[in-house]
């Protein structure tokens, strides 16, 4: 009974690991196809249906809201704690307003007030990135005050705040560092491959299960029976 439980269990636990590699390669596959597709300038994702324009690639020009620069806390990347910085861009040739994941710089740790050094240039700029989801919510003890040093950002709470028209989507930043920011992002749903390791492991301790019932419920019984005379 137990060696059944362990069988049942384990094989059902691979299959399950296996259904999850398989749904987050459909994602990276979808992913891909929307990337592949021509960049969308201001007039086209100010007129797009925002459902349709998750990974898209964007080609933007406008002007940089500085005032209203957010430095998200406790964000990492390449391992190193830190800020990711937030930038509303005012749109040119649309009358809206895109908030901008622009980049990571690290912290510092003995002045914990002090912004980091971040260049935000006046005038029109380019902006090239995707459209991806705002960036997640960590947990706080509370609700953080306002200010430029944040744990969290709210869409809909920051449009108020400021009286921005933002848009109900945000562009997450790409190319090589400038300006004082990292832009080296996770990658998403690119777990796939964990997932089929844990499939495997556990198809093979299922494996190794069945392996053990057999041989000490059939084959050792029969090889320490005494031989006939």
């Amino acid at each position: 009974m137990a060696a059944a439980l362990g069988i049942a269990a384990t094989l059902a636990l691979g299959q399950w690991q296996w259904s999850r590699a398989q749904q987050k390669l459909g994602l990276e596959a979808a992913i891909r196809a929307r990337e592949s597709e021509p960049s969308l300038d201001a007039g086209q994702l100010a007129r797009a249906d925002p459902g349709d324009l998750l990974h898209r690639r964007v080609q933007l020009r406008g002007q940089w809201v500085a005032q209203h620069t957010v430095f998200l806390d406790n964000r990492q990347m390449q391992g190193r704690p830190g800020f990711y910085v937030v930038t509303p861009l005012r749109l040119s040739g649309a009358d809206a307003v895109v908030l901008v994941q622009r980049g990571w710089v690290p912290r510092n740790f003995v002045e914990r007030e002090r912004l980091p050094p971040v260049q935000t240039p006046p005038g029109e700029v380019t902006v090239g990135g995707r459209i991806a989801p705002p960036p997640a919510k960590l947990y706080e003890f509370a609700e953080a005050p306002g200010g430029p040093i944040r744990q969290n950002l709210d869409l809909p709470a920051f449009r108020a705040e400021t009286g921005l028209p933002l848009m109900a989507v945000s562009v997450q930043q790409t190319g090589k560092a400038s300006e004082g920011l990292l832009r080296d992002w996770p990658q998403p749903a690119g777990t796939a491959g964990k997932n089929l390791g844990y499939a495997f492991q556990w198809w093979a301790l299922c494996a190794l299960i069945f392996i053990l019932y057999v041989w000490f419920q059939f084959i050792a019984p029969r090889r320490r029976r005494p031989r006939s005379a």
